[in-house]
């Protein structure tokens, strides 16, 4: 059993691939009011919103436990429309030595857009298990922001 691992899921979402890049580039911390119930805050940590080598405090809940992931963002390729948040320090790093988050938002030309998560990680013994329900939450978060986008959208009059 080999301890590095990778794993990606795709999730279309009815938001703008650039809106959704807007969120997890720039704006992390308006996530949780978009999916309270799975992120109770992101907090800035050092650096700037929308900088690489930013460092924010995850808040959140995985498992019905709370929990918390300080990460890095790494990058922010605005053309891709994607970030890579590297966890520093937190819950995950218990059971990972290295982890790290890529969000890609692209565009279907609908104003929807794909999004790609991948999850790139190295467990620290071979009983520790792939992070499926990791890459399960990111799903419904993804999901919770696009409900929150189409409550927000004005309703049309007749």
């Amino acid at each position: 059993m080999t301890l590095l691992g990778k794993m990606e899921a795709e999730v279309e979402v009815k938001v703008s691939a650039e809106t959704f890049h807007d969120i997890f580039s720039c704006r992390p911390h308006h996530i949780s009011n978009m999916s309270p119930a799975k992120v109770q805050n992101v907090d800035l940590h050092e650096g700037d919103w929308g900088k690489p080598g930013t460092v924010v405090c995850w808040s959140y809940v995985h498992g019905g436990v709370s929990k918390i992931a300080k990460e890095v963002i790494e990058a922010i390729d605005d053309v891709k429309l994607s970030t890579t948040f590297k966890v520093i320090e937190g819950d995950i790093t218990t059971e990972y030595k290295n982890f790290i988050f890529i969000v890609q938002a692209t565009p279907k030309g609908d104003g929807s857009c794909v999004v790609n998560w991948t999850l790139e990680y190295e467990k620290l013994n071979e009983n520790i298990p792939d992070p499926h329900t990791m890459l399960e939450l990111c799903i419904h978060i993804s999901k919770d922001i696009e409900d929150h986008h189409l409550t927000q959208l004005p309703v049309a009059r007749a």
